[in-house]
């Protein structure tokens, strides 16, 4: 089993942690042209004749391949009584997504981009792996990437992500998942419907990392 390190945005953490979340869509990237087929499983999956040979291979997933694990990265601090700590891996860390300042040894968030191993709470064991156009994603897949339903409550709507005020709600899960997703990566990004990886993921025990008490 290899592990890899993912990075989420605050409210995808959120949506991990209450178990809502158990795929993610991540844009299919390769360095040459490919073509799609399907597997045994009768999943698709990119393709390639490889540059420096007459073969043609299946294109690897940068996250990895079922049965490899996935830690999370996340915006982080160290806590207050990291300062009592002998070595930085022992911590405590607060995390930005919990919606707190408090206990926090700092000023500022370290970015998740710069999060490091020993920080991560979060591990995802990954279960199933596919590529898909961006729009064929369903309803049910919808809510699996963790989508926010008002109240909590399906039948009251779905958090329209882009809406700053927080007062707009989506009727479906698709069009959430299109405002989250152009939340994401900009506003022309679900009209160009590009390949996606499709990474499918169950919790992993869960690491003791919060601050203490």
């Amino acid at each position: 089993m290899k592990e890899r390190p993912i990075l989420f945005s605050g409210p995808m953490v959120r949506a991990l942690l209450a178990g809502t979340k158990t795929q993610t869509r991540r844009i299919l990237k390769l360095k040459w042209g490919f073509d799609f087929a399907e597997r045994d499983d009768g999943t698709l999956w990119p393709w390639a004749e490889h540059p420096d040979c007459d073969d043609d291979v299946w294109m690897p997933c940068p996250q990895g391949e079922v049965g490899d694990r996935l830690w999370v990265r996340e915006t982080w601090a160290y806590g207050i009584h990291a300062m009592a700590a002998k070595r930085d891996e022992e911590g405590p860390f607060v995390y930005a997504a919990d919606g707190t300042t408090q206990g926090r040894l700092s000023e500022r968030w370290t970015p998740s981009i710069h999060m490091p191993r020993w920080a991560n709470r979060i591990l995802l064991d990954i279960t199933a792996l596919r590529a898909e156009r961006l729009q064929d994603i369903s309803d049910e897949d919808a809510r699996a990437e963790g989508i926010e339903c008002m109240a909590g409550d399906p039948e009251c709507g779905y958090r329209n992500y882009l809406d700053k005020t927080g007062q707009d709600w989506a009727l479906s899960p698709r069009e959430s998942f299109r405002s989250l997703w152009e939340s994401i990566n900009g506003p022309a990004s679900w009209a160009k419907n590009p390949w996606v990886w499709v990474v499918e993921f169950e919790r992993a025990q869960a690491q003791q990392k919060g601050p203490q008490q």
